[in-house]
Order: structure tokens, then sequence, then C-alpha cells
């Protein structure tokens, strides 16, 4: 259910990071309302729009009497500094951000939740790499060994213990992980292994869990250029690092 007018606070805000997404983002609306609707658990859902020339924003506000949120960047300023506005802009006890296209089936947020329920995990990430069975349609070939390569530079360059950081599908707990968004600086696709890293040096409790997911060939990131940016954003976070430009971020 969504959470009321009456100053509650929701259980979950979900975060949905948009750009130029009119061809899907309604399709995509419309499943989150229905599976919000029919939840016993509290929500609100906030869409950011990246500076989107389409009709992205337009689609949104359509949703806005069921309860979605828009925030627009005003221009394209990447996936990074859009899941950090809406994580900051965000009321839940816990965050949720998945991507617009739902390759991972927003109901999944159940599992992730429970986990972190049962278990006070501060972060809870889907992931593909723990079991592939779970994927229920497959990237090329090509595109899927180089997710396994970067994740290995991500283990490599960063000393994260993760498979797979980038799914698009991630739960935080607000409050406990808020001060790593304020300090993110990685704007587009390679912001997620930053901001499991700050969680690594803050000592917070991260859990990999199997989803199910499946590929959308809209997939707006194209492996050459956004692959050479993203291990360059690696090399740049453990630069960071060793200059002590996380370090306000110690306990």
């Amino acid at each position: 259910m969504l959470a009321g007018d009456d100053g509650s606070r929701p259980t979950i805000s979900i975060v949905v990071p948009a750009f130029n997404e009119s061809r899907r983002l309604g399709a995509s609306l419309h499943q989150v309302s229905d599976f919000v609707g029919t939840s016993p658990i509290s929500f609100e859902v906030i869409v950011v729009d990246d500076g989107s020339t389409d009709e992205t924003a337009d689609i949104v506000r359509r949703f806005e009497k069921n309860g979605i949120r828009l925030i627009a960047n005003g221009v394209n300023r990447g996936k990074g500094y859009s899941v950090r506005a809406g994580v900051l802009n965000a009321a839940g006890t816990y965050v949720l951000f998945t991507d617009a296209d739902l390759s991972t089936p927003i109901e999944e947020v159940n599992t992730l939740y429970e986990i972190a329920r049962r278990d006070d995990f501060d972060i809870v990430i889907g992931s593909r790499a723990l079991d592939r069975r779970y994927i229920e349609r497959h990237q090329s070939r090509f595109r899927e060994v180089g997710g396994i390569a970067f994740n290995r530079m991500v283990r490599i360059i960063l000393g994260l213990d993760v498979y797979d950081t980038q799914c698009g599908f991630k739960l935080f707990h607000r409050d406990r992980t808020r001060p790593i968004f304020e300090q993110l600086t990685t704007e587009r696709f390679g912001f997620d292994p930053e901001v499991l890293f700050l969680a690594a040096r803050r000592g917070l409790r991260v859990k990999e869990v199997s989803v199910r997911w499946r590929h959308s060939d809209e997939t707006k990131v194209r492996i050459f250029r956004e692959g050479a940016r993203m291990l360059a954003d690696l090399v740049r976070i453990r630069r960071n690092a060793r200059a002590g430009k996380y370090d306000v971020l110690k306990r």
C-alpha cells in the first residue's frame, strides 16, 4: 500500500531513475502501482527524471494520482546522480532502487526486505551471479563476459567481496546509508561499486541475494564507452581512498 498523507513514514521508498524511458516507463509504473496497491507493506514511489527529452516526465505526472512522485534533475546528470537524488529525498525506513525496465520483477523486493529486516542487514543487493539459473533471459555472451570481467576488476581494485555490483536492484537502510549517498562522487553507471566500497569502509553489513532477472534489449549501457568510464571510476575511487577523501565517512 502507498503511504498516506498523515505524515506516517513509509516502510520502503522505491526510487526509479529514468532517462528517456517513455517507451517502457508507463508499463513499469502500472506494475509498480499494482504491486504496492495490494502489498501490506507501506511504500512511496519516486521517479527521478534525469533530464529526459521525451515524454518521460509527462508519463510520471499521469501517475501522481496513484501517489507516485516526480523529481526532475533538469539536465542529464547520470544514473548515479539520479539514484543519489532519490535516496536523499526518500522518507522510507528502507530505500529500494530499481531500473526503469523492471529487469528484476518488483515483487523481488519482498525477498530483500525480509532478509534486511530479519537479519538486520544494512544493504541487501540483488545478484545475477550467485545462481545464474535465476536469469530468465540472458544478455549476449559478449555482454555477459564483459560483466564478469568488470566484477573481477571490482574485486581486485576495490577489494569488494561482491560477485555482481551492477544488478539494478538494491535495498538500503536509509538512515544508516544516507552518509554514503551524501558523499557519493560517481554520477553515472559506475556508482554502485563506490556505494559498496564506502559501505565496507563504514563496516556496514551487506548481503548479496539471487533474484530473478531478465535482460532488456533497450539497455542504456553502451559496453565500450561506459565500460571504459566505469573502469576509470574504479581507479578514481581507489585514488580518492588513498588521498583520504573518504576519511570523513569512517566511524
